[in-house]
């Protein structure tokens, strides 16, 4: 239980992997002087030995904060992901320590949009092919099986941020749009909700972006392939364990599909100097990428100022918006106040018996907003100057407290 309010000198923060400088610049603006930045990801022996102390991490696709990890975390309040999956966090490991976890869902999307769009230009004119041979010492000079964007169909799977975005640009290149979505989804523009069956039938690129869950593992396989149109153009830039490679792979080699852009994939190399293992490696016409979809300079600065901001809410105030395994709450900070973050366990009569010990003790409460979700309940809880040190006490007390802090 930390009952003393934390200085921000004190507050360290960790920031793996080369978050951008952004970063770095909108925490120490929010007066968050004991700032540590390392270029690269650590392993979990690593990160055990390093996380001690560390009050808030944030870390890109490569770092794992394991349940492991998590356990040797004795400060750590809060975690940014500075990307758009959290795959890589135990998230329900992190909430059960009552640790917000917050990431960057729309700052890449038009990076990872441009991407698709540049590799269906490329892979429906055959470029990929035509560039090996060149490099090769041949001069394939024909329009044999190359193909205007325009007026071919393309289909999304996946119509949410990055999804959408992709139908935007493409109609603009005079390409008609279907998508498939598990819900209705409203269209931008002129695209058109389809089956998944439809999509798979008529569609002359397939463009992957769906979330990584239990439902879309797999998702395209064997069957998926067999029911494209022949000659067809694959592309996923969403999670790798959503397409069975070794299936596509086999597409590729019998000519089924005319082609793939795969820039995720279910296992990727832990470092810059390690290959890739992929059944996928040594086709002309796959362009393989190494998880760069969100990876421009501008995607990067601008997740960099929104993760940031996000910490320094919560470490200011305790606001958790948008924290992706969290109760979401938001309080306007108030005069002549001590705020006090309370987690615990979701069960009946918490709220009750923290409202009945207030009111038998007159301590006056000047703001309460308390939210759960499914196992834990998170209560941010304004009291009066003179009434914190007895509302901390009585606080300590209630049954099924997981964290009790002091934020000022």
């Amino acid at each position: 239980m930390e009952l003393t309010p934390l200085k921000k000198s004190d507050a360290h923060f960790l920031l793996l992997e080369g978050v951008h400088k952004n970063a770095i610049d909108a925490i120490q603006k929010a007066g968050y002087t004991n700032i540590e930045s390392i270029s690269h990801a650590l392993d979990e022996e690593a990160l055990i030995k390093k996380i001690k102390g560390v009050r808030f991490i944030g870390i890109r696709s490569r770092t794992q904060l394991t349940e492991k990890v998590l356990k040797a975390a004795d400060k750590l309040a809060g975690i940014g992901c500075f990307c758009i999956g959290t795959n890589q966090v135990d998230l329900q490991a992190a909430k059960m320590k009552g640790i917000p976890v917050f990431n960057a869902p729309y700052s890449n999307t038009r990076s990872v949009a441009e991407l698709v769009i540049g590799q269906s230009i490329l892979l429906l004119r055959g470029i990929p092919e035509k560039n090996h041979k060149v490099h090769n010492g041949s001069w394939p000079k024909s329009a044999k099986a190359s193909y205007e964007a325009r007026g071919k169909t393309l289909g999304i799977i996946g119509y949410g941020s990055i999804g959408s975005q992709v139908s935007v640009l493409a109609e603009s290149l005079g390409m008609n749009v279907i998508y498939y979505d598990v819900v209705t989804k409203l269209p931008l523009g002129n695209a058109n909700q389809v089956t998944m069956q439809h999509l798979l039938n008529h569609s002359d690129v397939i463009s992957l972006h769906v979330p990584e869950l239990a439902a879309t593992h797999n998702m395209m396989a064997k069957a998926q392939f067999d029911k494209m149109k022949l000659g067809a153009v694959f592309i996923n830039a969403a999670r790798g364990n959503c397409v069975n490679l070794e299936d596509l792979a086999n597409a590729i080699k019998h000519d089924k599909i005319g082609g793939a852009a795969i820039d995720v994939f279910p296992k990727e190399p832990k470092s810059n100097d390690e290959a890739l293992d992929s059944p996928l490696r040594g086709y002309p016409n796959v362009i393989l990428t190494p998880h760069v979809g969100g990876s421009t300079v501008e995607a990067q600065a601008n997740i960099g100022i929104e993760v940031a901001e996000k910490f320094v809410q919560f470490a200011d105030n305790g606001n958790t918006t948008s924290a992706v395994n969290f109760p979401e709450i938001a309080i306007q900070q108030q005069a002549n106040t001590h705020r006090i973050l309370h987690v615990h366990h979701n069960r009946p009569g918490v709220l009750s018996n923290i409202n009945q010990l207030f009111a038998q003790h007159n301590i006056n409460i000047l703001a309460q907003n308390m939210m759960t979700e499914n196992e834990v309940g998170y209560l941010l809880l304004d009291v009066a100057e003179f009434d914190s040190k007895l509302a901390l006490e009585h606080l300590n007390s209630v049954e099924g407290t997981i964290r009790l802090r002091v934020l000022y």
